[in-house]
């Protein structure tokens, strides 16, 4: 089996669905693994951050460019004004 590490931090789960699409569909191993613990109501996720990829380090530039090159602004984070929340 191949060796997993953590090549970057997912902001939201919005983020973190289209880009699971994303390399499925070209066929990139990975995980995506959230940081939301029930038990301690997703603390870590506002430390951490959502949650993280995890893919052989072969594949780290790949996925990087596939993260820098999504459409999250139209993928419903756009119009949504941090000062309003």
């Amino acid at each position: 089996m191949e060796e997993f590490e953590k090549i970057l931090v997912l902001e939201n789960e919005i983020e973190a669905r289209l880009l699971d699409s994303v390399l499925n569909e070209r066929n990139v191993p990975h995980r995506i693994r959230s940081y939301h613990d029930s038990a301690y109501d997703g603390i870590f996720q506002a430390q951490k951050g959502w949650g993280v990829v995890m893919a052989p380090p072969q594949f780290k530039e790949e996925i990087q460019t596939i993260y820098e090159d999504l459409p999250l602004e139209e993928a419903g984070t756009a119009g949504v004004n941090p000062e309003e929340s």
